[in-house]
């Protein structure tokens, strides 16, 4: 029997298909969140003991600019990455970047100072709803409806384990909100500056807020550059920009009176430390804002938050009520169900990606 022309074609099999390669665990999701976890955790509760004993916030956040700048250097320096050589159009997407970055900072310095800890958690644990918001309007991406639904216990769980004196001030609760409002705009854009430039066939829709200055900028500003890289442009600008803040608010005085009096080589030594905590921190959380994307890292945040409040139960011996516990379990449970909404939604895109191979 002769064999017909189909025959003689291998057969649509798996063996015919391009082999699939196992990503490594250290390149995958659940290890950068692992990590960002891990340093942000120790770097919240080690924040909390500097900042009693230097409670100077926009000094400190100078200080992790630099070791950021000078982490990157060294880095640089032994050929782990090649710093990029960016364009004049590039440069003015960095410039305005650095500068919705420094906003965030001056905001939420300024609003915890007119609304207590309790009621400023609970804004911000609405950084994801604010996050599909933008995302929509600016990128033109959208959120599957499983997706939202599994913020509701995140938000309303982070509210219920924060819950405790809420008082805010008019002018609070409006930077309260422009905090969270710049808190997600910065988190799109990180991941947006990592990102790869659209395909022509990438017919985005456009908003009327993509085309307002600076977003008209941000909403193009996909970079694709690596998390080392964008570190090392980011943290000089950082640094410079805090430094003016904390002159301009007086913070560089109280910080030259507090050198003479009470800074010791221990103290030094906990500084430089700090530093090399938030160094590793931003390599971290911009990796792992590039594999989770931009909701993906505010949900984690929230998680954080409640992890937060365990860590310091268990280190400072703090009492907390059933209501706490109650919204803590939430959030867990929401943070988990968000995972594997999101693990479902990757697979599901990854068989239709084999189909039409």
């Amino acid at each position: 029997m002769n064999a017909t022309p189909n025959s003689l074609l291998p057969s649509p099999t798996s063996h015919s298909l391009p082999p699939t390669s196992k990503t490594p665990f250290t390149d995958s999701r659940p290890f950068w969140l692992t990590l960002y976890f891990f340093f942000n955790l120790g770097l919240t509760l080690y924040n909390k003991g500097v900042l009693v004993r230097f409670p100077f916030p926009y000094t400190l956040t100078a200080i992790h600019a630099l070791f950021g700048s000078l982490g990157g250097a060294i880095l640089a320096r032994f050929q782990v990455f090649v710093p990029p050589r960016l364009k004049k159009n590039e440069t003015t997407v960095l410039l305005a970047f650095s500068f919705l970055y420094s906003i965030n900072i001056v905001v939420s310095n300024v609003s915890l100072q007119l609304v207590t800890i309790p009621f400023h958690q609970v804004i911000r644990s609405t950084t994801p709803i604010f996050t599909i918001m933008f995302s929509a309007l600016l990128l033109g991406k959208s959120s599957s409806r499983w997706k939202i639904i599994t913020l509701i216990p995140v938000t309303v769980g982070v509210g219920l384990a924060t819950y405790g004196d809420y008082y805010f001030t008019r002018w609070g609760l409006i930077l309260t909100l422009l905090g969270t409002i710049l808190a997600a705009l910065k988190t799109i854009f990180t991941n947006v500056l990592q990102s790869p430039l659209p395909s022509l066939t990438d017919l985005t829709p456009k908003s009327f807020l993509s085309q307002i200055y600076p977003f008209s900028i941000l909403a193009q500003a996909r970079l694709h550059l690596n998390s080392l890289a964008l570190l090392s442009l980011l943290s000089p600008l950082a640094f410079v920009q805090c430094m003016i803040l904390a002159y301009l608010t007086g913070e560089l005085d109280r910080v030259r009176t507090y050198s003479q009096q009470e800074l010791t080589g221990a103290r030094l030594m906990a500084l430089a430390l700090n530093g090399c905590i938030a160094f590793g921190l931003n390599v971290v959380s911009f990796s792992a804002n590039k594999k989770v994307g931009a909701l993906g890292i505010t949900v984690a945040a929230n998680v954080k938050q409640v992890l937060t409040i365990l860590c310091a139960v268990m280190l400072f011996h703090l009492n907390i009520t059933a209501l706490n516990s109650l919204g803590i379990i939430l959030t867990l449970l929401g943070g988990a169900w968000y995972a594997r909404v999101e693990y479902m939604e990757k697979q599901e895109q990854q068989q239709l990606r084999n189909r039409t191979i």
